[in-house]
């Protein structure tokens, strides 16, 4: 499987204080985590900076510290990682991914870090529609989606017809370039987990907006070679960072203080 990114990001991290004993110590074990860095506010590049950070990196970097492990990043495009993690390519794979049973068939996943609700993004000027319904009875309207995740299938069977195929649906490789598709009038709705969608909207100065009901609930896992041994310790670290106020932090600083693009 190639890459589309060479460059190896790495990172050592000291020692937390919630390593007490309590969690798995699995002694400095090198864990390659690979990452699609499209996903805004979970990993994503830092424009200005170039660097590579968002709500995931930072959970990681807490996990790493609990259980004693040193990471290693790498960068993948989404249509190839699963497949990749599943070959055992590398060890973890991390890019808000939902916890789906037939995706269960390929990787292991942890347990959920986070879950979200889709939603409809569209510009901040749109009036031809206002809901799900609205949209799908407007032939004119052109949906953006990448293929196999997701905000495709609720746009596929929720939205739309059913049909995979349906022209209407404009396929992009990318969600970033979905939205930048979206923002240049070359389609007209964005479906995205709420995080994203918020993290876009709060970035945009009124050029985007959010609309219509809540399209569903799902829950995000980062996913595991099958029979990896890092499940364990990692659902382990993901529990004490429910319990003790973590990931309400970071949920805080990357969905409520941190400004895309600002």
């Amino acid at each position: 499987m190639k890459h589309l990114a060479a460059a190896v990001l790495c990172a050592v991290f000291a020692t937390s204080a919630s390593a007490d004993g309590h969690l798995p110590d699995l002694a400095g074990k090198d864990v390659v985590i690979v990452t699609e860095n499209a996903y805004p506010p979970l990993q994503f590049i830092e424009p200005g900076t170039g660097n590579a950070i968002g709500w995931e990196y930072d959970a990681i970097t807490e996990i790493a510290a609990r259980i004693n492990i040193n990471v290693t990043y790498e960068n993948i495009s989404w249509d190839a990682m699963i497949p990749a993690v599943s070959d055992g390519q590398y060890d973890m794979g991390m890019t808000g991914i939902t916890i789906r049973d037939d995706r269960k068939e390929q990787v292991d996943f942890s347990d959920a870090y986070m879950r979200s609700e889709m939603v409809m993004m569209v510009r901040g000027d749109e009036d031809r529609f206002t809901d799900a319904a609205s949209f799908a009875a407007n032939d004119d309207l052109l949906m953006a989606a990448q293929p196999g995740t997701t905000p495709f299938y609720v746009g596929v069977y929720d939205v739309l017809d059913g049909d995979e195929a349906n022209p209407r649906i404009v396929k992009f490789e990318t969600f970033g370039a979905g939205v930048a598709a979206l923002r240049a009038g070359d389609v007209d709705l964005v479906l995205t987990d709420g995080t994203a969608g918020n993290g876009y909207v709060s970035a945009s100065d009124g050029a985007l907006k959010i609309v219509g009901e809540k399209l569903g609930t799902e829950d995000f896992g980062f996913i595991f070679p099958k029979g990896s041994d890092l499940v364990e310790p990692m659902n382990a670290a993901i529990a004490d960072m429910k319990a003790d106020g973590t990931l309400d932090a970071l949920n805080k600083k990357w969905f409520l203080d941190y400004k895309l693009g600002g």
